[in-house]
């Protein structure tokens, strides 16, 4: 699993909880929504605050800074103040754990 970041165990990553791990100094919020991971990078793009801890409705997750909403299946900015999207990761369940990578470069 050369290049994977392991997250947490797959028991620790409930229906509505998340988890953050770090590729270097890249905060990766993973985010289960009813069984289905998403692993988005923990900024949002208006101002830099951090995306995980704020409230989640169905596939969006809410800054608590200014109100900009992102998708986290697509990285999308949804709302005002925030119009560039934030970067999405994939996500793999190996050996009971969770596990992300940056596949930016």
């Amino acid at each position: 699993m050369m290049g994977w970041i392991r997250v947490c165990a797959r028991a620790d990553l409930l229906p509505g909880e998340f988890q953050l791990a770090y590729d270097g100094d890249t905060a990766i919020a993973v985010f289960n929504i009813d069984g289905e991971l998403f692993a988005i990078e923990d900024v949002c793009t208006h101002d830099g605050g951090e995306l995980a801890g704020g409230p989640v409705e169905g596939y969006l997750v809410e800054c608590l800074r200014h109100g900009a909403k992102f998708d986290l299946r697509t990285g999308e900015a949804v709302c005002p103040p925030a119009y560039t999207p934030t970067v999405c990761f994939p996500v793999r369940i190996e050996d009971d754990a969770v596990w992300t990578r940056d596949d930016r470069d």
